[in-house]
């Protein structure tokens, strides 16, 4: 599966759960690790810990990496390692705290939407 396949795999898996603000980030100029990372708001612990399920299961229902799964236990943040693809699942203010999307680079980011077509 190719990055943009895999990328909108992860973002409909996100958009199944009623994730909020999902932010796709192109990180291919800025690391060698991963060429991308997707990050999406949750309302609850209870719903970043079942949006990072969703996104796990459905990634490994598609043959692909499924790497190790972090923050699950309190649910405030939740990284999910996908190979090329890394996800974040965040509270809001644990998001707003953070600001991942600035740290990376925010004029890389775009609306999960628009990246995707």
């Amino acid at each position: 599966m190719n990055i943009k396949a895999k990328t909108q795999l992860i973002v409909d898996a996100l958009e199944d759960v009623k994730a909020r603000d999902i932010v796709v980030i192109d990180t291919r100029k800025l690391t060698s690790l991963f060429e991308c990372m997707v990050i999406a708001t949750g309302e609850s612990n209870r719903q970043t810990r079942a949006l990072a399920a969703n996104v796990h299961d459905k990634v490994k229902a598609a043959g692909e990496y499924v790497g190790n799964t972090e923050g699950e236990g309190t649910g405030d943040w939740v990284l999910l390692d996908l190979g090329e693809v890394i996800v974040h699942v965040m509270l809001p203010a644990v998001r707003a705290h953070y600001n991942l999307e600035e740290l990376w680079g925010a004029g890389q980011a775009a609306r999960a939407r628009s990246a995707a077509k």
